[in-house]
């Protein structure tokens, strides 16, 4: 059977490429993409990948959004493949004319639904104006390309409520995947890990403001930015005033972020209503505590108290998890390890083929 995947661009590595990435590998399937960057790919371990291009998107707030959607709606490869998966925000525009197809939906678009509010809030007021504009007729888009999915698939309990709130449609979970093999515990030094994009959502301050106040502690942040996405403007404010405890380490290599997680003392995780968030599995194979917010998909995934702390998303409650798991951050090591092997990749490819062979009726 030949699969495509589509997916909306290829800037930045986060927790949606990996899923991807791991899909093509384990099928063997084609990528099709807007933007890409194949040295960021190259870098995450993922050389042997092909990939189609559908052209670049223009890297300006909204105009990227739509390029991207635009492509994907008027693209055409039905005679070229077996079955279709999308992933992103954008790839299941491409739904009306490519069928048997699958989504994978990481969430609804936050920026449309659950915060919309939020994120309007962080961006400057004559592109606000358009961004309205943009959001209500861009949104009744998504609703109708929505409608052309066969199949959804999500990442967790809490993206299933999104997805029955938001489109009225059932989906069923598959847990993305974890490659426990790659991860090893080589020791827990003097710093603290946290991973994410620089988006607004992700509430970095909140890290920051804790290791302001932590002057014994060490955090180093990893991540970035797509050009075009609306993170710009919140990066900038970040990095004003950064305590001289906070290392921001930008886009780094599968290699050097593994290393990272083998050597910290722990994973901080701030994001509001993370979606599912492989991070803090990615850290627990690592034989790593978490100490994450207690909402969203950290839920589903961190044992508090087991495999590290979950604690409101405040500064001091997230100094006080801190400093409980720096006593002895060791103790959680076996108990991390057993948890990030119920979430591995073996289980994830598993299910993932269940749902595809019965999108193509095959038992």
């Amino acid at each position: 059977m030949k699969i495509a995947i589509f997916h909306d661009y290829f800037g930045n590595i986060g927790g949606g490429e990996k899923v991807v990435l791991t899909l093509a590998k384990a099928f063997n399937a084609d990528v099709i993409t807007t933007d890409l960057d194949r040295d960021i790919i190259d870098r995450m371990g993922f050389k042997g990948v092909n990939f189609i291009s559908l052209g670049r998107t223009i890297k300006f707030p909204v105009l990227k959004q739509i390029t991207a959607s635009l492509r994907f709606a008027t693209c055409n490869f039905c005679k070229d493949y077996d079955y279709f998966i999308f992933s992103g925000n954008w790839a299941h525009y491409a739904s009306k004319r490519h069928h048997p197809n699958l989504w994978y939906c990481h969430t609804p678009f936050r920026f449309f639904y659950d915060l919309h509010y939020q994120i309007l809030q962080g961006i400057a007021l004559p592109q606000r104006c358009v961004a309205r504009v943009w959001i209500y007729f861009h949104r009744k888009c998504d609703q109708c390309f929505v409608g052309h999915v066969d199949n959804i698939v999500t990442n967790s309990r809490n993206t299933q409520g999104r997805i029955r709130k938001y489109y009225g449609r059932d989906s069923t979970i598959a847990y993305p995947p974890i490659d426990t093999s790659k991860y090893a515990c080589k020791g827990y030094t003097d710093f603290w890990l946290s991973i994410n994009r620089f988006y607004p959502e992700k509430r970095i301050e909140l890290q920051v403001e804790t290791f302001r106040r932590l002057k014994g502690e060490k955090l180093v942040i990893v991540g970035g930015y797509s050009k075009g996405d609306h993170a710009k403007r919140h990066f900038r404010e970040i990095i004003r005033d950064i305590p001289k405890n906070v290392e921001m380490k930008g886009i780094i290599s599968e290699k050097e972020l593994i290393e990272l997680y083998g050597t910290c003392k722990g994973l901080i995780c701030t994001a509001l209503d993370e979606d599912f968030g492989m991070t803090p599995l990615e850290a627990m194979a690592s034989g790593k505590p978490v100490v994450a917010v207690r909402e969203g998909g950290y839920l589903e995934t961190v044992i508090d108290g087991v495999t590290g702390r979950l604690v409101e998303p405040t500064v001091p409650a997230i100094v006080q998890g801190i400093l409980e798991t720096s006593e002895d951050p060791t103790k959680y090591k076996e108990a991390c390890i057993e948890r990030a092997q119920e979430f591995d990749t073996s289980k994830f490819i598993s299910k993932m083929k269940e749902e595809i062979y019965k999108g193509k009726g095959i038992s």
